[in-house]
């Protein structure tokens, strides 16, 4: 039962932080160093459980945009007409295209990634220094030439998904870094948002998949039922996280998660090498 908990509550943290540009593979980390999660005796076992719980949780993430944006993603709909159509089609082209980048770059380079930067002191000062960019890019107030998905040229998309390979150092902030990328390019903070979420359909899922087909541990009640509670979850935050997310920005920018993210890196830091 404790280990359950720990599981919803690494899936609340999940739900929060994977939409809003403040790290969620950072928090996770960070709240499984004060809390972790034990559900295998075997030590080297359960490590290899919990780096899979980290990425395949974010399952369930991807299902609340499926569910939110069902009808604008959906290119076969009824109630859309032709013109419509196309242009959904069109959006999952340049989603396609912009994911590519990270696509290829995760699967060379997952397990050193893994090895070198899940660690907390590599998400402190990924926190930081995209913190500072929030600051200073939301400084500038520069109008938006991007404000529609038709606007948005495949060229564009790949710069974006350039962008989102900077987030698969822990910390970074796989939102953050293509709102980042997306915002510098000229789009709307509006279609900076709905673009990542929709980036995370694919990325995600391949990435959830890749975790599944590497693990060399079988599945038992325990650990398939830890790993489905944390994904419900992460389904349910996710769609009060999104719906958050895309009111706030109507009214204010990105500034407030630039400072919380320095915030948050400086505790870190001082925690691990003050107090620890």
């Amino acid at each position: 039962m404790i280990e359950m908990v720990k599981a919803i509550v690494l899936g609340i943290v999940q739900g929060i932080t994977e939409w809003l540009p403040i790290s969620s593979t950072g928090h996770m980390i960070l709240v499984n160093e004060l809390m972790p999660l034990t559900v295998l005796a075997d030590a080297a076992a359960n490590k290899e459980f919990v780096d899979m719980f980290m990425v395949v949780i974010q399952f369930g993430s991807i299902l609340a945009v499926l569910l939110l944006y069902f009808h604008k993603l959906n290119p076969f709909s009824p109630r859309k007409n032709a013109y419509e159509k196309r242009s959904t089609i069109d959006l999952w082209l340049k989603v396609i295209v912009a994911v590519v980048p990270a696509g290829i770059i995760g699967v060379l380079f997952d397990d050193l990634i893994d090895a070198y930067f899940y660690n907390p002191i590599t998400v402190a000062a990924m926190l930081i220094v995209y913190g500072v960019a929030f600051l200073v890019i939301e400084s500038r107030h520069r109008r938006p030439s991007v404000t529609s998905f038709d606007k948005m040229s495949y060229k564009t998309a790949l710069a974006i998904g350039a962008f989102q390979v900077l987030a698969l150092i822990p910390g970074t902030s796989r939102s953050g870094a293509t709102i980042l990328g997306a915002v510098l390019l000229g789009c709307s903070r509006g279609i900076a948002a709905e673009f990542s979420f929709f980036l995370a359909i694919p990325v995600m899922f391949g990435a959830s998949l890749l975790k599944l087909i590497k693990m060399k541990i079988a599945f038992s009640l325990a650990t398939a039922s830890v790993l489905l509670v944390g994904m419900i979850v992460a389904f349910i935050v996710s769609v009060f996280a999104i719906r958050f997310l895309m009111g706030y920005i109507r009214k204010h920018d990105f500034k407030a998660f630039g400072v919380y993210r320095i915030v948050l890196g400086v505790l870190v830091l001082a925690y691990f090498f003050l107090i620890k």
